[in-house]
C-alpha cells in the first residue's frame, strides 16, 4: 500500500519512479558476512512487488547508491526462472544514484510485476560495521543500518522516500552465534541454517526498515516489550526497563489511539552508537547511555515511543516537513510526560529544550532559512545536512499554538487522535494537516484562526525565525527556583554552606538536576576551591552514572580547569561514543588550558578506534583546528 500523497508530492531527495508505479511490498533476501575483505558485506537479493500507475510506462528508476554493486535485474516469472533486464546506474545526487530498469514492453495501468535485483553492498554510508573493541563484550563484531534520512540506497535498492510506505519481509543469513533483529511485526529464527525470517505487516517508508546483526539476547519487560542488548548489558536494561515501557505505551493508547505495531522492544546498542535513539517501528534502537542504573533517563523512551503514532504511523511526505514528524512528537511526548510525571516536571524538561533552540538561532541568526518550519530542500542538497533543532522545538510550539486556539485540552487530544485516524499509514504535507485541522474545528474557520496578523498559518511554515507563540511553561517555576537559587549560592564569592546544605536536592530528578549545573555551568569559571567543594558535596551529581548529568559535570570541570576530575573526563569519554556527548566536550578541552588540550589529544587516541567513523571525523577537525584563545 503506497500513501496517496506519494503520488502528488515531488521528493527531490529521491530518484524513484513513485509517480508511475506503486511498490506493494518489497523482500530482501540477504547474507551477513563480517570482513575481512573489508569491515563486511551484505550479499543477495530485493524482490520489489510493483503496480504500474501510468499507461505505457517501459522503465523505471530506483534510488540506489554507488557503494551498492547490481549484478543482475530480473523480471520475476510465476514458476519460472527470471527474464533478465537491462540496467544502468546513473549519477543523482551526492548521497545515491538512479537504477534505471528497462522494461520489455510498456504496461498498462493496473498491471502488476515483480522485479529481482541481485546486489551486493556493505560499504555505504546507511550500513554500519562496528569491530569487536567498538561494542560493550569486546569479543565479537557487530553491523547495523541507519536509514534516516536517506541512506537506506545503500542499503537496499528501492524507493527510499518518506512519500512511499510499502509492508516488507526479509530471510536474513547470519554466522554461527550471532542473531539478527529488524524493525518488524513478526521473527522467527531457523535453527538449522542461522537464518531469521521477518515480516512487517503495516505499511511503513524505507528510512524505517532497519537490521541489526550480533551477539544479541533479549529479555521480557513487558506485556508486549522485551529489552535486546549484548549479553553483558541484558541484565542492566532489564532491571532499568521492567515495567516501565508498557506505562508509557498504555498512556499513549489512551491518548492518541491503539499502538498497531504489535510489539515495542528496545534494542540498547553499542556504546559508538552516534545517535540518542531511531524510532525504528517495532524495536526501537536507542543508545546504551540510558542504562543509568536508577531509572533516571528511562522517560527518555517517551519521545521514541511517541513516533508509534506521529512520524511511523503519519508520517512527512519529504524532508521539508520533518517538522511534522518531530513537532507533532514533541507535543505527544510532553502529552505523556505531563500525564506520568506532571505539568511541573515536564514544562522544565520543555524549558530545557526552548534553551537549546534559542542556542541554536543564536548560533545560526535567526532569519537563517533552515529557521523556517517547511524547509525548501533543493535538489542535490542532502536532508540531513538540514537536521538542525528547528523542527523539534518550533513545530513544538506551533502544535501547541493549535492546542491555545482550540482552549480545551480535552478537545485539542480528542483532534489528535482524529487526525491519527484519519491519516494513519499515509505521508502527508503541512496543508493536510492544517486543512484537517480548521474542518475538524468549523468555528476556528469561521474566525479566520488561520490568518490572524502575525500568527499567520503561512508565516509559521514559511518565515524563519523564534517562533511567534511561545507555550507558558510557568509551571516548571516551583522546580526552576529553588535549583537557579541554589545555582547562585554555589556563584557566591564566599559560600555559604550553610544556605547551601538547607536546599535538600535528594529527590531531584534528572531535568531539575540539569538546570541547576546548565546554571552552574552559566557562572562558571566558578571562584577558587568552589568546585571541588560542590563535587564534595554532592557525590550523587559528580560521581553520576545519569549521563545527562556526567556531561554536564564534566563540562563543569572543563570550564573551571579542575585538573584532579580530568580523569572524569576522560572516564566518560571511554564510556560512549554518542555524538551529542563526545564533541561538546572535545571542543571544551580544545577551548580550554594546555593540560586540557593534552587531555584531548591523549583521550581521542586511546578512543578513536572505538568511535563511530563519522565522530572520529568530527573529532579530528576539532583537534585540527586553531585552538581557542593561542
Amino acid at each position: 500500500m503506497a500513501a496517496a500523497a506519494g503520488r502528488r508530492v515531488r521528493d527531490v531527495a529521491s530518484a524513484c519512479s513513485a509517480e508511475s508505479f506503486e511498490l506493494r511490498h518489497l523482500h530482501l533476501a540477504l547474507r551477513v558476512a563480517f570482513g575481512p575483505p573489508g569491515p563486511g558485506r551484505l550479499e543477495g537479493s530485493a524482490r520489489l512487488e510493483l503496480r504500474c500507475l501510468r499507461e505505457g510506462a517501459a522503465e523505471l528508476s530506483l534510488d540506489s547508491h554507488p557503494s551498492l554493486a547490481v549484478r543482475g535485474v530480473g523480471l520475476a516469472a510465476p514458476g519460472g526462472e527470471p527474464r533478465p533486464l537491462r540496467a544502468e546506474s546513473r549519477p543523482f545526487a551526492r548521497y545515491g544514484s538512479a537504477l534505471h530498469v528497462f522494461l520489455p514492453e510498456p504496461l498498462r495501468a493496473g498491471e502488476c510485476l515483480a522485479l529481482d535485483i541481485a546486489y551486493r553492498t556493505g560499504e555505504g554510508p546507511g550500513v554500519c560495521w562496528l569491530t569487536p573493541e567498538q561494542t560493550a563484550g569486546k569479543q565479537k563484531p557487530y553491523m547495523y543500518t541507519q536509514g534516516q534520512a536517506v541512506l537506506n540506497r545503500s542499503f537496499f535498492p528501492g524507493f527510499d522516500t518518506p512519500s512511499v510506505k510499502s509492508t516488507y519481509s526479509a530471510t536474513i543469513k547470519v554466522p554461527e552465534g550471532f542473531t539478527a533483529v529488524m524493525s518488524a511485526t513478526t521473527w522467527e529464527k531457523q535453527e538449522k541454517d542461522n537464518t531469521f525470517t521477518f515480516k512487517m505487516s503495516q505499511p511503513i517508508p524505507s528510512y524505517l526498515i532497519a537490521l541489526a546483526v550480533g551477539d544479541i539476547v533479549s529479555a521480557e519487560v513487558g506485556p508486549r516489550s522485551h529489552v535486546w542488548a549484548e549479553p553483558c548489558l541484558i541484565e542492566a536494561a532489564k532491571k532499568e526497563y521492567d515495567g516501565v515501557i508498557e506505562e508509557f505505551l498504555a498512556v499513549g493508547e489512551k491518548l492518541f489511539g491503539p499502538y498497531v505495531w504489535d510489539r515495542y522492544d528496545v534494542l540498547f546498542m553499542p556504546p559508538s552508537f552516534p545517535f540518542g535513539g531511531m524510532e525504528n517501528p517495532c524495536i526501537t534502537f536507542v543508545t546504551p547511555c540510558l542504562l543509568a542504573g536508577d531509572r533516571s533517563l528511562v522517560d527518555v523512551i517517551i519521545h521514541e515511543i511517541s513516533h508509534s503514532w506521529f512520524g511511523n504511523l503519519v508520517t512527512n511526505a519529504n524532508w521539508g516537513e520533518f517538522w511534522l514528524n518531530e513537532g507533532f512528537t514533541m507535543y505527544a511526548q510532553r502529552r505523556i510526560s505531563t500525564v506520568v510525571y506532571g505539568a511541573a516536571y515536564t514544562c522544565l524538561e520543555a524549558a530545557t529544550g526552548r534553551a537549546l533552540l534559542r542556542q541554536h538561532m543564536d548560533t545560526t541568526g535567526e532569519d537563517h532559512p533552515l529557521n523556517k518550519l517547511r524547509v525548501k530542500i533543493e535538489p542535490g542538497v542532502d536532508p540531513d545536512d538540514t537536521y538542525n533543532e528547528t523542527p523539534y522545538e518550533k513545530g513544538y510550539c506551533f502544535v501547541s499554538y493549535l492546542a491555545h486556539l482550540v482552549g480545551d485540552q480535552s478537545k485539542f487530544d480528542a483532534f489528535l487522535q482524529a487526525y491519527v485516524n484519519q491519516f494513519k499509514f499515509q505521508s502527508i504535507m503541512a496543508d493536510e494537516a492544517l486543512e484537517f485541522f480548521l474542518e475538524y474545528f468549523p468555528e476556528l474557520k469561521k474566525k479566520g484562526v488561520a490568518t490572524i496578523p502575525g500568527f499567520e498559518f503561512d508565516r509559521w511554515l514559511n518565515t524563519p525565525g523564534w517562533p511567534p507563540y511561545l507555550p507558558d511553561l510557568s509551571p516548571g517555576e516551583t522546580l526552576m527556583k529553588p535549583a537557579e537559587g541554589l545555582a547562585e549560592l554555589w556563584a557566591a564569592s564566599s559560600l555559604n554552606m550553610e544556605a547551601i546544605k538547607a536546599v535538600d536536592i535528594t529527590a531531584w530528578k534528572t531535568y531539575q538536576l540539569v538546570f541547576f549545573l546548565d546554571k552552574i555551568l552559566q557562572k562558571s569559571p566558578l571562584p577558587d576551591g568552589t568546585v571541588a567543594k560542590l563535587s564534595e558535596t554532592y557525590p550523587k551529581i559528580s560521581r553520576a552514572q545519569n549521563a545527562e548529568l556526567g556531561l554536564r559535570w564534566c563540562q563543569i570541570v572543563l570550564k573551571n580547569s579542575h585538573e584532579p576530575e580530568f580523569g572524569k573526563v576522560k572516564e566518560f569519554l571511554h564510556s560512549q561514543g554518542k555524538q551529542k556527548y563526545t564533541l561538546p566536550l572535545y571542543r571544551a578541552m580544545w577551548s580550554g588550558s594546555e593540560s586540557a588540550r593534552a587531555l584531548a589529544v591523549e583521550t581521542f587516541s586511546a578512543t578513536a578506534s572505538k568511535l563511530h567513523v563519522n565522530v572520529q571525523n568530527y573529532v579530528r577537525k576539532i583537534l585540527a583546528s586553531e585552538p581557542v584563545g593561542t
